[in-house]
């Protein structure tokens, strides 16, 4: 392997048949390039770790040094008592390592780019310098594929249909960003991207999100601890992971994997079989519910009855559809937090679903993360106020109360049902006020209470499948099947969208089978294609009986004829 040089000016330089980084002799910046000489990027060697007592500017900057086989750049900061950026180089990627000593709550931490107080250069942020055009992300928060590299992305576990959230999707997607100097449309097609993936353990991922802030031909990276990291001497930023030369974003997904699995930052891919019911068509109702809403003002949980899925697998049936798996969606429960049946709804939920288990079909039960309705405040994340957030998986007295709930809905002595189908986590507590019983924040938090609810669901039932929207490697211990999620409007065809998250999905995550999901379609000739598109994708999931929720379109006879098509093929391709 090379190694990095120190030149006469005072710079170092570190030159590979993939790359050449020179790290600048007063250490204001390093300029990433290709072997021919092409700049990439201009990065910025030093980082900014705000505190909540303060923001962290830089003083004076040292001259680059050679270290370990590191070039390191080290800075004083108005916080820190000793803050160290250093590329430790291969020849086919380099990692940036950020490092301070000190004290202090940890609110935002900038990659690439730090605030300049130094005498004679320019004051304020300084992001790095790039002429990357086109910016992908993996979570889906728009329905274009790529976006112009000028705009912001978010990838993290926070999120939902207000104005500027959208990116709840995937939560966790991969922490992983790819760009390109060509304006393109398709990541799939071949050809030269620079890409950025964070490398550490889920355990240490306790920011809530990843933002990719834009800026005018230039770019930095921000993780958003919001106060909850306790720094006591010295501490480590994820190391951020460069690689130039990667053909396209999906084959760089997967060498992220491979990556993260090696450093020990994600399980190992799983082996062994699968339960062979979990690669079953499946029926949800949430559809079906939307449209009833739809059709009389009511809103779509009042639908979540044993006497609406009666009529609903009862239609099916008469078209001679008989799903393997039914979901059994929001809101089946009396209160989010406690998961007992609404008994005004469901009268005999642990009957129906033996019935359902006569009929040689299994039940999933729609939970919901995070949501505290019904559950005693000292269980929940809470305000300064001591109003409930979310359920706090860092209680031992919330664990145990949150494994008695899953027992009971799993277990042969509760409800019997045969897993989750788990939604809302981007609900995940954020903020600097939130009060919670122990450590943990963010992504590391999220992990922590599906830990919970993945053990507690096996030891109920081993062979129950959890179902859950997270395809971040780190999550692949604690989900056995990943859902496409909602569909985004205004297009006319969902296919692209789909098909890109079934590629992200399948390069991160290749163990775990994929739901196709099915909502909300925008029109039945979009259904329609989309149906001729699952196997490709995934398991074929259907959530409509008779009419589509956002048109009020009918499924016509051709419909069912085709569904019914399609599971015969996607049986008869899955043995």
């Amino acid at each position: 392997m090379s190694q990095p040089q120190a030149q006469d000016d005072g710079a170092v330089v570190f030159e590979s048949t993939r790359y050449r980084l020179e790290v600048a002799a007063d250490g204001w910046s390093a300029i990433l390039a290709s072997p021919a000489g092409d700049r990439l990027l201009t990065l910025r060697p030093f980082a900014a770790l705000d505190r909540t007592d303060g923001l962290d500017e830089t003083l004076a900057i040292e001259p680059p040094r050679i270290a370990g086989g590191s070039i390191e750049v080290e800075r004083r900061s108005t916080l820190w008592e000793r803050a160290v950026t250093s590329f430790r180089c291969a020849d086919d990627a380099l990692d940036l390592r950020t490092r301070v000593n000190g004290r202090g709550d940890l609110t935002d931490v900038r990659l690439l780019g730090g605030r300049s107080l130094l005498p004679r250069k320019p004051h304020g942020l300084i992001p790095s310098g790039s002429s990357f055009l086109t910016l992908f992300s993996p979570n889906p928060a728009d329905p274009r594929l790529v976006r112009p590299a000028a705009e912001a992305a978010v990838i993290g576990v926070v999120g939902d249909g207000e104005p500027g959230r959208g990116h709840w999707l995937f939560t966790p997607a991969p922490l992983y960003l790819a760009l390109t100097a060509e304006e393109v449309a398709d990541p799939a097609a071949t050809g030269t991207w620079l890409d950025l993936g964070l490398a550490a353990p889920v355990q240490e991922l306790a920011f809530t999100q990843l933002v990719y802030e834009a800026r005018d031909g230039g770019f930095a990276l921000r993780l958003e601890y919001e106060g909850h990291t306790h720094v006591h001497g010295r501490w480590e930023a994820p190391v951020l992971v460069l690689t130039p030369g990667v053909p396209d974003p999906y084959t760089g997904l997967r060498r992220h994997r491979n990556d993260l699995v090696a450093r020990g930052a994600a399980p190992a891919l799983r082996e062994g079989e699968q339960p062979e019911w979990w690669s079953k068509p499946i029926f949800c109702g949430w559809g079906a519910q939307c449209y009833l809403a739809s059709r009389d003002g009511s809103s779509a949980p009042a639908h979540a009855t044993q006497a609406r899925y009666d009529e609903f697998l009862a239609e099916l049936e008469r078209h001679d559809l008989v799903p393997a798996t039914v979901v059994i969606d929001d809101k089946w429960q009396a209160a989010y937090g406690t998961n007992e049946p609404d008994l005004d709804k469901w009268p005999d939920l642990k009957g129906w679903i033996s019935e359902r288990h006569v009929r040689r079909q299994h039940v999933l039960l729609w939970w919901k993360a995070w949501d505290p309705e019904g559950l005693a405040p000292d269980l929940c994340v809470r305000t300064p106020e001591g109003e409930p957030l979310g359920l706090d998986p860092s209680n031992p007295a919330s664990r145990d109360a949150l494994r008695q709930s899953i027992a009971s809905m799993l277990g042969p002595d509760g409800l019997d049902a045969d897993g989750l189908k788990i939604d809302f986590t981007a609900r995940t507590p954020s903020g600097r006020a939130p009060v919670l019983h122990g450590d943990g924040w963010g992504i590391a938090l999220l992990h922590e209470l599906l830990s919970v609810v993945y053990r507690a669901a096996k030891d109920s039932k081993p062979d129950a499948l959890v179902i859950t929207h997270t395809p971040h490697p780190g999550f692949v211990d604690v989900t056995d099947m990943i859902r496409l999620n909602d569909m985004l409007g205004g297009v006319s065809s969902v296919v692209p969208q789909m098909r890109h998250r079934a590629l992200v999905a399948r390069a991160v995550c290749p163990e775990l089978p994929v739901d196709t999901d099915d909502w909300r379609i925008p029109s039945r000739d979009a259904w329609r294609e989309y149906l001729a598109s699952k196997l490709e994708l995934g398991i074929p999931s259907l959530y409509y009986v008779s009419h589509l929720d956002a048109t009020g379109e009918a499924l016509e006879p051709d419909d069912y004829e085709a569904l019914a098509q399609s599971w015969e093929e996607w049986e008869a391709k899955r043995r």
